[in-house]
């Protein structure tokens, strides 16, 4: 067992180029871990970056100077980004905080809604079942209270930081555009020059994030404008607020359909109670839903994010427990780089010494072809 264990390591880390993979993933790791909070600005610039580079670089094969391009799909950003802030998010903060104002009558109606259970179907529910559910939510409530009084407290420490990175972020997304070569160059000084097995990891990052971000943007993008247009003609109390938090859910594959559903439905059946308006509010909303998981997203995501559901979900957890939802958004991203690390990490041949301390091959008899020619490759 020892014997095996020791040419497993030969052959797969003793080869140096998987070494200067390991340092570089292990510093990007202790970087994000202990200096993520001060970083925050920096990480967000990166993702807007990916977001642009795409539009970028469809105006560069139309000819247009790479300055020229830059300058314009930024200043298109800049502007969407001043009327959004400007026009949407009062909207929003108004609905949000009526929304708040009825949430105890909401949490009345569906209590009465949850009682009615046990009494008409005893045989699926029972009322110790009912009780321990509304505790639950009563528990729940109580917490969203506190955060929300916490957050009232540190709003102007929160609210001075917002303004620093509302200055800070468009200023860094534009120098990225504009000087990216300029930055990969200054990054690959640090590395050595035979760095074949780093150039096929970021190879894979740099076109299935860039890709996974621009489609990620467009699925929010159309999931909440369609949302909104069915709550709007169905008569749905705080649209926009809702259409948006449908929007968002996206961000977080199946699980975040699911958690949405709450409050869409919650909202629904104060509003209209079991009416055929609340049916067919909840009807339209599963076809939204059913397009955007079977349509939209293999339309956009076809051959982007090459990951089984039970690798996304297992990301999503694992990252989610780790850093909360920064790790729930960049938790598909993140699977994305470790597939991309294993898929390299297995094709990167074994270095002709490994192989012949673990005896797979003698000293006299010549590596394969197929070894040879990625080591001889730049």
């Amino acid at each position: 067992m020892i014997a095996y264990l020791r040419n497993w390591f030969t052959r797969h880390f003793s080869d140096p180029q998987v070494v200067i993979l390991a340092l570089v993933l292990l510093i990007s790791l202790a970087t994000v871990v202990f200096a993520g909070r001060l970083l925050a600005p920096l990480i967000a610039s990166v993702v807007v970056s990916f977001l642009l580079e795409g539009a970028v670089r469809a105006l560069e094969r139309q000819r247009v100077h790479r300055f020229n391009a830059v300058t314009l799909i930024f200043s298109l950003f800049l502007t969407s980004f001043v009327v959004m802030m400007l026009l949407l998010v009062p909207l929003l903060a108004g609905q949000l905080s009526q929304l708040v104002r009825e949430l105890p009558a909401i949490v009345t109606k569906t209590q009465d809604l949850l009682l009615q259970l046990p009494l008409k179907y005893p045989q699926i529910f029972s009322e110790s079942q009912i009780n321990d559910l509304l505790g639950s939510i009563r528990q729940n409530l109580t917490n969203f209270g506190q955060q929300i009084v916490l957050l009232s407290l540190s709003s102007a420490v929160q609210l001075v930081t917002f303004l620093v990175y509302l200055v800070l972020v468009p200023l860094l997304v534009f120098f990225m555009l504009k000087d990216k070569q300029l930055i990969i160059d200054w990054f690959l000084r640090f590395l050595p020059r035979e760095r074949t097995l780093v150039n096929s990891v970021w190879a894979d990052v740099d076109a299935g994030i860039g890709n996974y971000v621009r489609g990620k943007f467009i699925e929010i993008l159309i999931v909440w404008v369609v949302s909104y247009i069915a709550f709007a003609l169905l008569k749905l109390p705080y649209a926009m607020l809702l259409s948006l938090a449908v929007g968002l859910s996206v961000v977080v594959p199946y699980v975040g359909a699911a958690v949405v559903t709450i409050p869409v439905a919650a909202v629904a059946y104060f509003e209209f109670g079991l009416e055929a308006a609340f049916w067919y509010l909840m009807l339209a909303y599963t076809v939204i839903q059913a397009l955007d998981g079977n349509v939209l997203v293999p339309l956009l995501f076809s051959g982007v994010v090459n990951l089984h559901p039970i690798a996304i979900i297992s990301a999503v957890l694992i990252f989610g427990g780790l850093w909360g939802l920064w790790g729930v958004f960049f938790a598909i991203p993140l699977a994305t780089v470790i597939a991309a690390v294993i898929k390299a990490w297995c094709q990167c041949p074994p270095p002709r010494y490994a192989l012949r301390t673990s005896g797979l091959v003698s000293s006299s008899s010549p590596l394969p072809l197929k070894w040879i020619l990625p080591l001889t490759s730049t």
